[in-house]
């Protein structure tokens, strides 16, 4: 499809510089993940409380695996290893955490239940990103382009 006159030079830059766009936002999405397991990690008997909270069984099992998941797929989309499959695990992750934990239709009307419904939005996006990266691949600056 050919570009318009206001488009090109956009389309032209995200072209020429693909590559450390991807990186850039592997990197960014990946934030989310790397912040949830620094929280859970210094604060795990809070995370635990609210696996508890969930009325989850094992809730300190659920915490260190949720953690463990967090970890692997923060280190494997900042550097590029597995990506695509890492963009599977992180999707299925995401839907697995908000069927558990945001349920909002759940809470009543008020400030939880919009807090929930907003934890459930950014999950669903997180999705989409997640299927993004599932098709566009790491990109040229990642260990899965070096092996």
């Amino acid at each position: 499809m050919k570009s318009n006159f206001y488009s090109r030079p956009v389309d032209e830059f995200a072209t020429s510089k693909a590559d450390a766009l991807i990186l850039v936002g592997r990197i960014l999405f990946a934030w989310v993940f790397v912040g949830s397991a620094y929280g859970a990690i210094f604060n795990f008997s809070g995370s635990v409380g609210y696996s508890r909270s969930l009325n989850l069984p094992a809730p300190e099992l659920f915490t260190a695996t949720n953690i463990a998941l967090e970890i692997l797929i923060s280190v494997s989309l900042v550097l590029g290893i597995g990506t695509r499959f890492c963009a599977v695990l992180t999707f299925m992750f995401v839907l697995v955490a908000t069927a558990i934990a945001h349920r909002y239709w759940e809470y009543p009307a008020g400030a939880q239940q919009i807090g929930q419904y907003n934890h459930f939005l950014k999950n669903i996006s997180i999705m989409g990103g997640a299927m993004l990266i599932f098709v566009t691949g790491a990109g040229r600056f990642s260990f899965d382009r070096r092996m």
